[in-house]
């Protein structure tokens, strides 16, 4: 047991862990796609199947030619032979027994002379007590399966190859023991096991633990062969709950069993239209064990892999989910990694509160935040991650709340036109699911809303005077005020609607629960800890750009205007709301930099010109879908009720940013020196 001891050290230093992905005949470009990805992911080791069946049917040779060659020669490959082709097998189904046990065996040997030079070891078979693999049926005392596997493991062993024995799923010890009994375990160099805990096996029920089912595993394996390894051959989480930090967590658990060896199921998603073994989405969990989606979206796995490897899952899954003390009543910020979720956290924690950071970390970056709350506040921090669209993994978080802030969302226009329904999910149903999450807690926490200035729609119908660098209104009361909560809804985007729909929510709870309630409806917020991008946090992404010396596209003739607020100014706007709900309960206010922060596109441009001292390669596409030519926000109405005002002007906040940057992303290097005196 000691040479075994110090494989297991050895290999949980190295921390190496490999991929199931299942490649179906003609998937070329899946492949040439996901491969480089699982690579980049950290991964030493893939596993696939190279069925039997498969690769008699049409085709079928021509396919694994290619696939097995393909993936061989990058990774270390794992081929599962299994699927007994139908015309040879004794029940006509892929599960069925062949009607000659010997003719596994001869296919094995085909396939170690055909391709052997592109792998070491050779799984046999794949969960034999699933019937819809191995139909025991026709072989309740799996002497036939023993005979056949048990002789294609002698064959490979004598030419030089590695035999791995499939993994039961579920674990059985007593059909393993049977193994063992029957000869097979003598002959592989692994063991297979399979384990979903948390999603095929119950942890209420049959799953004990990992420690548990591998220590019995070893028990019987050392009975038969002591130098036999085990292998995790499949592991995995569904994250159909859109739970992705738990099939986080899992993975670092797998990883860190006393197996020999770790693939993960899967990296990808089966696509939607694919059927599984039982048919299409007899069970919605199929479709979601991946580590990004189907259509190539990363999950939290699959970002933290590739940003930085095992220890960066590690590092974020071992945040800890709350321990407030008997009688806490903490404040919950949902999205409270995010820009403005985080600075209003600061904010309230430097207040001495204890604050609740709910958030599914699905941003990149916003970890970075979660780590500097936690690093400057401690024990006041609590961390839940969870994504609001999963009302069963978020409902705890709400039970002690004296108060809720709603960020958590998708924010992206861009994205909602690609993906609606998941915008629709995140924004309308998630928003709803903190709303009822409150009212059964039963404590009528007050929540305040981060809505949206695209409640207003594209704001056709405002004539606008184009000068030489931006648009104005013709009407001089928007011109002088900036638009008002008079003016009427028009939603539009998905975007627009999906966060209209959870804007008109909150004031209803107000109204239906007696929730006390507010909405802000927010121009463009800039500020630390924005990580911005094309689609979402123009001001931040157009400095990282220029700081990064890359040049800056422009939607639109760059001529429209926003009010831009620094996220200082807005943290005070939503305390204040907060401070005064009693009050401003059931109401929307606009929320922006008003006429005096009224800026074009372009004219931030010039000004990020004049700070970092060069030139910016700007390009200019079309308009997007819903833009509006002028958003400022009149902001009276927030003003009378709360005394809030806007108090840091435009280009000294943007200088504040760039400082920011400069000392958090680009190493500190020298902002150039101002030529004006910028109030503040």
């Amino acid at each position: 047991m000691s040479k075994n001891g110090s494989r297991l050290s050895s290999q949980k230093e190295t921390k190496r862990f490999g991929f199931v992905e299942w490649f179906r005949p003609g998937e070329y470009e899946r492949t040439e796609a996901v491969l480089p990805d699982i690579l980049s992911g950290g991964a030493s080791y893939l596993r696939t199947h190279l069925s039997w069946a498969e690769y008699l049917a049409p085709g079928g040779q021509e396919w694994f030619d290619w696939l097995i060659p393909k993936v061989g020669s990058e990774i270390d490959l794992l081929p599962c032979i299994h699927y007994t082709p139908p015309s040879m097998s004794r029940t006509g189904r892929s599960s069925g027994p062949p009607a000659n046990l010997k003719s596994y065996a001869d296919f094995v040997d085909h396939v170690l002379t055909r391709y052997g030079k592109y792998f070491s070891h050779i799984e046999l078979w794949n969960e034999p007590n699933n019937l819809l693999d191995w139909d025991w049926r026709q072989d309740s005392d799996f002497l036939l399966f023993c005979e056949m596997v048990g002789g294609a493991a002698y064959w490979a062993k004598q030419r030089g190859y590695k035999p791995v024995l499939g993994g039961p799923c579920p674990f059985d010890p007593y059909w393993l023991n049977l193994m063992g009994m029957r000869g097979v375990i003598n002959v592989v160099d692994a063991v297979g096991f399979h384990g979903f805990p948390g999603t095929w096996d119950s942890e209420a029920g049959t799953w004990g633990g990992w420690d548990m089912h591998l220590g019995e595993m070893r028990g019987i394996v050392d009975r038969y062969n002591a130098d036999a390894e085990i292998w995790i051959t499949e592991a995995g989480y569904s994250t159909w709950r859109n739970d992705e930090i738990e099939q986080a967590r899992r993975f670092v658990k797998a990883l860190n069993v006393p197996a020999d060896r770790m693939y993960w199921y899967s990296w990808r998603d089966v696509p939607p239209d694919v059927p599984v073994q039982e048919g299409l989405w007899f069970d919605p969990r199929h479709y979601h064990l991946g580590a990004v989606t189907h259509d190539n979206k990363p999950k939290l796995l699959a970002r933290l892999l590739v940003e930085g490897g095992v220890r960066k899952v590690q590092e974020v899954a071992a945040l800890a989910a709350p321990h407030l003390a008997s009688g806490a009543a903490p404040i919950v910020v949902t999205g409270g990694s995010g820009f403005i979720g985080s600075n209003l956290a600061d904010s309230l924690l430097s207040d001495g509160e204890d604050v609740i950071i709910l958030d599914n970390l699905g941003r990149a970056g916003v970890d970075q935040n979660l780590s500097w709350l936690i690093e400057r506040h401690g024990a006041r921090v609590h961390p839940v991650l969870a994504d609001v669209r999963d009302l069963l993994g978020i409902e705890a978080s709400f039970k002690d709340a004296k108060a809720v802030f709603h960020y958590a969302a998708q924010t992206a226009v861009t994205t909602s036109l690609v993906d609606p329904l998941e915008d629709f999910e995140t924004n309308a149903r998630g928003t709803l699911n903190v709303l009822e999450s409150v009212r059964k807690a039963g404590r009528r926490a007050p929540v305040i809303f981060a809505s949206t200035n695209k409640v207003y729609g594209a704001l056709d119908d405002l004539g606008m005077v184009e000068l030489e660098d931006r648009y104005i209104p013709e009407n001089e009361v928007v011109r002088a005020k900036g638009i008002g909560e008079d003016r009427p809804l028009d939603f539009c985007t998905p975007y627009g609607c999906s966060k209209g729909v959870a804007d008109q929510y909150i004031l209803d709870y107000a109204k239906s629960y007696g929730i006390p309630a507010a909405v802000l409806r927010m121009s463009c917020v800039y500020g630390p800890r924005q990580f911005g991008t094309e689609d979402q946090g123009w001001v931040a992404h157009f400095l990282i750009r220029a700081l990064g010396g890359e040049a800056v596209s422009v939607y639109g003739s760059g001529k429209q205007v926003r009010d831009v607020l620094h996220v200082d100014d807005a943290v005070a706007a939503y305390r204040s709301l907060l401070d005064k709900i009693a009050r401003v309960s059931g109401n929307a206010f606009n929320l922006g930099g008003g006429p005096r922060n009224a800026v074009s596109v372009v004219a931030v441009l010039r000004e990020i010109e004049e700070l970092i001292g060069r030139p910016v390669e700007t390009s200019f596409g079309p308009w997007r879908a819903g833009d509006q030519f002028y958003f400022v926000a009149n902001t009276e109405k927030l003003r009378s009720e709360t005394g809030w005002a806007a108090s840091i002007e435009w280009r000294s906040g943007l200088r504040h940013l760039a400082e920011w940057l400069v000392a958090n992303r680009f190493g500190g290097r020298q902002i150039r020196r101002e030529k004006r005196k910028a109030s503040a």
